[in-house]
């Protein structure tokens, strides 16, 4: 983690500094203050792939381009099955009629 804390201090050294240069209103520290801000802000994705918490996105990305796409398989151009019919369901028997008496 030194990177990124190397990178955190930078910009923690320009937002002092822009505070100071508010507060004060010293107009000529302006653009070195914004610039020492943006240059902490730029440096702590960078830092963080330096510290190794990157490493895992990055192994990831070249994976992907590593293997080749994979080739299509051919098989016997057929149409596919068709659907069955489900069987057909017997008739239910009917019970006999009694007889009116």
């Amino acid at each position: 983690m030194r990177y990124t804390k190397a990178a955190l201090f930078i910009f923690g050294i320009g937002l002092v500094t822009g505070f100071v240069v508010v507060v004060g209103e010293f107009s000529a520290w302006e653009r070195p203050a914004a610039a020492t801000m943006a240059l902490g802000l730029v440096l702590i994705p960078v830092g963080l792939f330096a510290d190794g918490h990157g490493m895992a996105a990055v192994r990831w990305i070249a994976a992907r381009f590593r293997r080749g796409k994979r080739p299509k398989k051919r098989g016997k151009s057929r149409r596919p099955p068709a659907r069955r019919k489900p069987p057909a369901r017997p008739a239910a028997k009917r019970a006999p009629r009694r007889k009116r008496s």
